[in-house]
């Protein structure tokens, strides 16, 4: 057929479609990992005949000037068939910047939609591609603009394919950005690929933005991405597009994805289950010949792990060890239709996915492993995968040089990078926390009267004190700087905590004082102008927050909101807890004359 017949051919099909309407909708779940729910569903669009699949369908729409049409009515189909599945969740709808800058676009044509079909417009995500070329960018920003003050989320889909994605991501400021599949293809295997997606995750947390993967198909791709700390995923692996989508994956299938623990609440350490490499177990009664055969094959195996009938873990099989028993004389014979029993490691090292990192180096130390060899991984009591000694060490070595590097050198507690990474945690987790900010009063005067060397000595006490009161409960301490701290609080103890700190420190503070001065419950100082003042002991000021997961973005709206509480606690003479009532971020200053559980608004 000509290249005229087939251009007629396909303005037919396509003007059948436009009048007909004969467009099916797919749709394709993204999940939030971390929760294992739905966060929305991608509406994807098909055809008829030789313009059933997209890219010809609207590649012969851009030809014939029918862009406009097409993407309306898939744009109804859509928002349609999303309504009569009841489907939970967004509705992510793919927009070509060329249809959105048509002069023929009909304006408020997708608000007029999802008002006829009662949807709401928070629940709609507009996904700008970035593969097309656009060039009246102020137009385009104007555009974005007008449906996001109608109530529309905005997504950057395929970032990173196309022409400009990190400038519209600047100026759209989207609420989403989907990472373009070729960086999520075989990503476990590319260091190039692995930092980019680290340098998008760095930028997505200062922008307050979400970032999507997009067309996982492996589960080494998502055990990384969930590594990272990209949560949202969408792709083969997961779900394919249908007609009627999955909503939910249940107990099993989420197993089945081998999808790693979530990260502890104590930021010093992960699980090793984050190491773990999924590889085939034997059985006990395989033969020693069936096991070589398998060394055979992989010449990169180096160990397998030996299970029973209930895929317990009993021991685990080293290559080097069977290797040389075949190659002696006889040994062939002897041992091919053995039992890989009787040339197993019985006593190897197992320990479940949820083991602290620190305390599994504890215990390789403890029992002299050699580093060549690899331990076992359980879930529940089940073989979940290996881990290489040599791996695990390398990794707590790079985890303590990068403890060191943020560490306050003082106090050698985390520094600010860690503590405004431990709330992003939980923001990001959607883990409810409390925030305490710690501020040493009169220290200056103190520092000054009792010396330099006196005044590290009372940081580092309040350290202490800090660390142990919160050792039994689940929390996070950080050194700001000075003589400020910060404490997250992961479980309901907060306030008692912070008053046993208070009590602690006021107690053990007075051994650095005379006794005339603790006697008089103070001393006298020069302030700086030049005037003689009573200044009492040292005392505590703690603002406590407990901020709102769905109002707070990002790390840096938590922490004013504890920076305002804790300038509320030091109005106080003595030591005092202040428990801030605002739990959202505002630019408004703190007032004076609020209550102790008031904090202004």
């Amino acid at each position: 057929m000509g290249v005229n017949k087939v251009a007629e051919l396909e303005r037919n099909i396509l003007q059948n479609i436009l009048e007909q309407g004969t467009i099916t909708t797919l749709f394709q779940p993204i999940y939030d990992i971390s929760k294992q729910e739905v966060l929305g569903f991608e509406a994807l669009s098909r055809g008829v005949g030789c313009l059933e699949m997209p890219e010809r369908l609207f590649q012969a729409a851009s030809t014939h000037n029918k862009l406009s049409e097409l993407e309306l009515l898939c744009r109804e189909k859509a928002i349609e068939r999303f309504v009569t599945q009841q489907l939970p969740g967004k509705l992510f709808l793919n927009v070509s910047p060329s249809a959105l800058l048509d002069p023929s676009h009909p304006r408020g044509e997708t608000r007029d939609l999802v008002e006829k079909y009662g949807l709401a417009t928070n629940r709609v995500v507009i996904e700008v591609t970035e593969q097309d070329r656009v060039d009246d960018g102020f137009l385009l920003l104007k555009t974005i603009e007008h449906y996001r003050q109608l109530g529309f989320n905005i997504a950057i889909d395929d970032l990173g394919a196309g022409y400009s994605g990190l400038k519209q991501w600047s100026e759209l400021c989207p609420e989403y950005v989907k990472v373009d599949r070729y960086f999520i293809d075989f990503c476990d295997q590319s260091i190039v690929k692995r930092e980019f997606l680290k340098s998008i995750i760095e930028l997505a947390k200062a922008t307050s933005t979400s970032v999507i993967a997009e067309g996982i198909e492996r589960i080494e791709e998502l055990a990384l991405l969930e590594k990272l700390g990209i949560v949202n995923a969408q792709g083969f692996l997961l779900a394919y597009p249908q007609t009627e989508p999955v909503i939910e994956l249940d107990a099993s299938q989420w197993s089945a994805l081998n999808l790693k623990p979530q990260v502890p609440s104590n930021e010093h350490s992960i699980s090793i289950g984050w190491l773990a490499m999924a590889q085939n177990a034997i059985h006990q009664c395989t033969q020693c010949k069936d096991a070589h055969k398998n060394f055979e094959l992989d010449k990169k195996l180096m160990s397998l792990a030996v299970v029973n009938e209930h895929r317990e873990p009993i021991g685990l099989l080293h290559r080097d060890q069977l290797t040389e028993v075949f190659a002696a004389p006889y040994g062939h014979a002897l041992y091919a239709k053995k039992s890989v029993m009787e040339l197993m490691d019985k006593q190897p090292l197992i320990v479940d996915e949820n083991a602290q990192l620190d305390q599994v180096s504890q215990q390789i130390t403890e029992q002299e492993f050699d580093i060549r060899r690899h331990i076992i991984i359980t879930r529940e009591g089940k073989y979940l995968g290996l881990a290489p000694l040599r791996d695990i060490l390398k990794h707590i070595t790079e985890e303590k040089i990068r403890h060191a590097q943020h560490a306050n050198p003082l106090t050698m507690l985390p520094g600010n990078v860690a503590i405004n990474e431990a709330i992003e945690t939980r923001l990001r987790k959607q883990s409810g926390f409390s925030l305490a900010y710690i501020d040493l009063n009169h220290f200056k005067q103190f520092n000054d009267l009792y010396g330099y060397a006196s005044g590290d000595s009372v940081i580092k006490l309040l350290a202490e004190v800090t660390v142990q009161a919160c050792e039994n409960s689940p929390c996070f301490v950080g050194h700001i700087g000075g003589d400020d701290f910060m404490v997250v609080f992961d479980g309901d103890d907060a306030q008692q905590l912070c008053h046993q700190i208070i009590s602690d420190f006021e107690q053990q503070s007075k051994a650095f004082f005379t006794p005339e001065h603790v006697k008089s419950g103070g001393y006298w100082a020069t302030n700086r102008e030049g005037q003689k003042q009573f200044v009492p002991l040292l005392t505590l000021s703690i603002g406590l927050v407990r901020p709102d997961l769905d109002s707070c973005k990002n790390s840096h709206q938590v922490a004013a909101l504890a920076t305002d509480a804790k300038k509320e606690a030091k109005r106080y003479r003595n030591s005092y807890l202040f428990v801030c009532n605002r739990r959202r971020p505002t630019v408004s200053t703190v007032r004076h004359g609020q209550t102790q559980t008031e904090c202004s608004a």
